[in-house]
């Protein structure tokens, strides 16, 4: 039992995140808790401190909305957090469609071959639609992706109760189990594309000892970005693309500890081949 609580812990403790945030939002919203009142798109914290969502605050400002001074506080607070320190790690340890993607991959990894990609689409895609979310904003002057955001509606559908979130959960859900592997949060989903993007300098970083790494290979099925993986068995270093969610499963089923969190000098732009 201690072996797996060992072989688990960063996915335990996600979890524990994940779930700990809904439950501070449900707080706020239904019993007045002043610990975490909003949604993922704005809240705030102990009643005093701003979040906003940085991307939705983007697309209002190509909508030509009026950014008032919380929302662009918390916007910068919250991209300071992830782009200086903690890179995409939202899209592993807070957002709430992470549960269900992890769910339906690792079904997908215990049915093994029966369950192969049917469509290919390119990871890059989520980059195109981060610019195809602002331009449609300023054309309708409104910001697109928040409309349709499954993120947003599976997160509020928690909050406040389900209606839609359900069947958008349940969408995703079929989406990665049987039409592509990470299919939403690694290849269209334009917010983790945002996260991405600005990750790159973020100084907590999954680092790599090739001396202690046996090519076993454990991390890449895990691994929700595998390409990032490219380093494994070749050279020591950290992982510094941006797609990294740092979600430490990788760490977690490395059985020689060649892998582990570490942080990143700043500035250090070096890229490990």
């Amino acid at each position: 039992m201690i072996d797996r609580v060992k072989r688990n812990r960063y996915l335990i403790l996600r979890r524990f995140v994940q779930v700990s945030v809904m439950g501070f939002l449900i707080g706020g919203n239904a019993y007045g808790w002043s610990v975490l009142r909003g949604d993922l798109s704005f809240s705030v914290l102990f009643s005093t401190v701003p979040l906003a969502d940085p991307f939705a605050v983007l697309q209002m400002f190509f909508a030509g909305s009026k950014i008032a001074a919380d929302l662009l506080v918390g916007s910068l607070l919250v991209l300071g957090f992830y782009g200086v320190v903690a890179g995409r790690s939202f899209c592993s340890w807070v957002c709430p469609v992470n549960i269900i993607t992890d769910t339906a991959n690792r079904i997908r990894r215990y049915f093994g071959s029966t369950l192969k990609n049917n469509v290919k689409i390119a990871r890059s895609t989520r980059f195109w639609i981060v610019a195809l979310a602002l331009i449609l904003s300023w054309v309708f002057s409104t910001a697109a992706f928040e409309l349709i955001s499954p993120v947003a509606v599976i997160q509020r559908g928690i909050v406040y109760g389900m209606g839609l979130g359900g069947t958008v959960a349940l969408s995703i859900f079929l989406f990665d189990l049987v039409v592509v592997r990470n299919g939403f949060c690694g290849h269209i989903c334009p917010l983790g594309g945002f996260y991405a993007i600005q990750a790159r300098l973020s100084s907590i970083r999954i680092k790599h000892d090739h001396r202690a790494c046996t090519l076993c290979l454990d991390c890449k099925p895990v691994c929700p970005e595998s390409q990032v993986l490219k380093i494994i068995g070749k050279s020591s270093g950290f992982i510094t693309r941006g797609e990294c969610t740092n979600c430490g499963r990788c760490v977690d089923v490395c059985p020689e500890k060649a892998l582990a969190f570490g942080i990143r000098q700043p500035f250090n732009y070096r890229r490990i081949r």
